[in-house]
């Protein structure tokens, strides 16, 4: 070799190390004006480009290297690299293939392409190729490093640590491996642990984006939103193009109601990693939350077109609030399943054992003042306990002095705090239990049990009413259901099996009633001569096409108002715009202020007329809060679980005419009511009546109901019949 070319790329690889790329540059220039094909100039001019994070050109001068050197196993691992870099995973893999092929033994070829088999979400595949490479090279602290990382993404936290302690015993000042170690901790909810790690890792490296972005991860998971964002901001400030920081931290700003820095941090990290799995629904939750939808409409569109070819991972339920296509949510809950939640076979098969009283598990985060629990508190004491053995695994602990904890901590048989366990103990726990039937209340939301499902906690698992949809799961058995929701055509879009109840898949609490307060309309800020439509949903439920109809119905009925909840000040202010746009003055709406007290809620729609739904995603809890309180819902009925929900509950009540079969139908019947004060209150006498008399709010009728559709399952189970529909 030329000595002063051997010099310059000496000089250059030592400029790269202290980062002085310009100067790295220069010295790689040079080399190429002597020999422009001189595939190792080439090869790390190429790195230059990648440590500035211009990767298109990165790839350009690697390629020049490989075209010069076909046979270059180095070029092609790099050219992996700089692929991953860009988000094309699959063809990463496929240069790290070809840089093992022409050198088999090159162990960080195997590494990286296990980092690219984890990007692809084969973490099996990446385990094997990382201890490939420790086999080749025992000493290879990043592999073990990398190994652990993978296998924390299936779920096996006490042999990632043992792959961190490798690694830092290989290379004691590691910061990547005492953080993501403290990354385990946290996932066991060994806190004090996990904090060591990540402050041990700082400690080494005050420069470790990583470590600062996986504190606040930490500080995020125990709830202190102001430490998490500190965090985060360290992790930005070190490296400005950290995308999953910036969506981190917008994830720390949403809990802490700033919501319009929430999107603005979404949209930075969007812009940085548009393909991230997970990002883009996030993104549109926050434009849904705060009512911005500019732009959103072609977003949504855009984001439909990938998820028909299977290119991104989506949130299931953030999916329900725009897409009323039945195939599509069973599409993204499935592909989000296989990911996030796939079935994880490490427990032994559950042994077939008969039980006197059969023994139900109720699994939810949201045992307190939540809807679930608000709906479910009865049913709970009306079980019968001459049949039945009633448990509540309570995820959650809900807020301080929650007013119905107390009366839900007496609801079970046991009732049992697991939120400091792991999943896996909790599974361990259940079949300890000896639980026969286990209810997911959660599904895709929240905090939710599916995890622990995914172990197969129970013989038979059930999803029931906190998540409208599929799980998209092969290890959930049935979803309780009506046949309202999901009528026989449907089926195909669950992979559970459907346990129909009669009447409507909801439950109420007779005991939840309106208080005795006598809202006036004045105090709520509500004119005394109007006619007022209602609509209290949350505010991911609104659309631009819901607000075109309610906007044609009230430049028809010129005499009316829109009382609807304010949800946040953002929503409020945008609504505000969005209804201006359509020709409604501000004056027509009305914000109804949130409420501490249910009772109080409930009081206070005694002074509303007419309840209007959305669509895609219906009222559902507020539906039937609603008919309680005597006022009439009129909802279009749509083609999936969360746009049929409010149709399954006025044919429990048999309120049929309310339901529309289209937009042009709902639009009429809701004029129709404002300029027909007759048929208003024929139909608000009929509701009177069928509240008492229906099925919808006989409490114990519907505890019998459900436990005749646990008893079918429970019988099948013991039979060794297979898991099929049933209906009661």
């Amino acid at each position: 070799m030329n000595p002063q070319i051997n010099y310059l790329l000496n000089q250059s690889i030592q400029l790269i190390l202290t980062n002085k790329l310009d100067d790295a540059e220069n010295s790689l220039s040079r080399i190429l004006k002597m020999q422009p094909k001189h595939s190792d100039a080439l090869c790390f001019r190429s790195v230059v480009e990648a440590y500035r994070f211009n990767f298109s050109e990165a790839l350009k001068w690697i390629e020049k290297s490989i075209e010069a050197n076909p046979k270059n196993a180095v070029a092609y691992s790099n050219r992996g690299n700089i692929l991953k870099d860009l988000g094309r995973f699959k063809e990463a893999l496929a240069s790290y293939e070809r840089a093992i092929a022409l050198a088999p033994s090159y162990e960080e070829a195997h590494n990286n392409k296990g980092n690219a088999l984890q990007d692809l979400k084969r973490f099996v595949e990446a385990v094997k190729s990382y201890e490939k490479a420790i086999t080749l090279t025992p000493q290879y602290a990043e592999a073990h490093n990398n190994k652990g990382n993978a296998l924390q993404k299936l779920h096996r936290f006490e042999d990632a640590l043992e792959s961190y302690r490798t690694a830092i015993s290989l290379k004691p000042s590691y910061a990547l491996a005492w953080t993501n170690m403290g990354l385990a901790f946290g996932k066991l909810k060994k806190i004090e642990e996990a904090m060591h790690c990540h402050d041990k890792a700082l400690a080494i490296d005050p420069t470790c984006s990583e470590a600062w972005s996986n504190k606040g991860i930490l500080f995020f998971n125990i709830e202190n939103y102001v430490s998490s964002i500190e965090c985060f901001d360290q992790a930005i400030i070190i490296n400005h193009e950290f995308a999953s920081a910036w969506a981190d931290r917008a994830s720390a700003l949403d809990k802490s109601s700033r919501y319009d820095e929430a999107l603005a941090n979404y949209e930075r990290a969007y812009e940085l990693r548009p393909a991230t799995d997970f990002l883009a629904d996030l993104l549109i939750r926050t434009k849904l939350k705060i009512g911005n939808w500019d732009g959103l409409q072609q977003e949504q569109d855009r984001i439909k077109n990938i998820l028909l070819a299977s290119e991104m991972i989506f949130e299931p339920f953030i999916a329900l609030s725009f897409l009323d296509d039945p195939n599509l949510h069973l599409k993204i809950a499935s592909m989000c399943s296989s990911v996030r939640h796939p079935n994880r076979k490490i427990f032994p098969e559950i042994e077939r054992r008969p039980h006197k009283k059969i023994r139900i598990g109720y699994f939810s985060a949201d045992l307190w003042s939540h809807p679930v629990a608000l709906l479910t508190a009865e049913l709970f004491e009306l079980h019968d306990r001459s049949q039945f053995e009633i448990y509540a695994f309570s995820l959650r602990n809900g807020p301080a002095g929650d007013l119905l904890r107390p009366r839900l901590e007496k609801a079970f048989d046991q009732f049992l705090r697991v939120e400091n366990k792991t999943d896996q103990e909790v599974v361990a726990l259940a079949r300890e239990l000896e639980i026969d039937i286990a209810i997911d209340l959660g599904g895709h939301t929240e905090f939710s049990p599916i995890d622990i499902f995914s172990y197969r906690v129970a013989p038979i698992q059930v999803s029931w009413l906190g998540y409208p949809g599929t799980t998209g799961t092969e290890y959930m058995d049935y979803i309780l259901a009506d046949k309202t929701l999901i009528p026989e055509s449907s089926r195909q879009f669950f992979a559970e099996k459907i346990a129909y109840l009669p009447d409507s898949y909801m439950v109420d609490d007779s005991k939840r009633t309106a208080s005795l307060t006598i809202f006036s309309k004045r105090e709520l800020g509500l004119p005394e001569d109007k006619f007022i439509y209602c609509c209290f949903n949350n505010s991911y439920k609104f659309n631009q096409k819901i607000l075109e109809s309610w906007a044609r119905i009230l430049l028809k009925a010129k005499d009316s108002v829109l009382w609807i909840s304010e949800n946040n000040p953002f929503f409020k202010d945008n609504i505000v715009k969005e209804f201006a746009k359509l020709d409604i003055l501000s004056t027509r709406i009305i914000f109804a202020q949130r409420v501490d007290s249910m009772a109080d809620h409930l009081a206070r729609y005694a002074l509303a007329d007419l309840f209007l739904d959305t669509l895609p995603f219906n009222a559902h809890s507020t539906a039937l809060d609603a008919l309680k309180a005597g006022v009439p819902l009129i909802t279009c009925i749509g083609e999936a679980f969360p746009g049929r929900v409010a149709a399954s509950l006025l044919n429990a009540i048999d309120l049929t005419e309310l339901i529309a079969n289209d937009m042009g139908q709902y639009e009429a019947m809701a004029i129709d009511f404002a300029l027909n004060s007759e048929k208003l209150r024929a139909i608000k006498e009929k509701l009177s009546r069928n509240r008492s008399s229906s099925a919808l709010f006989n409490t114990q009728l519907f505890t019998k109901n459900i436990e005749a559709a646990y008893s079918e399952m429970y019988q099948r189970y013991l039979a060794d019949l297979p898991v099929e529909h049933i209906s009661v």
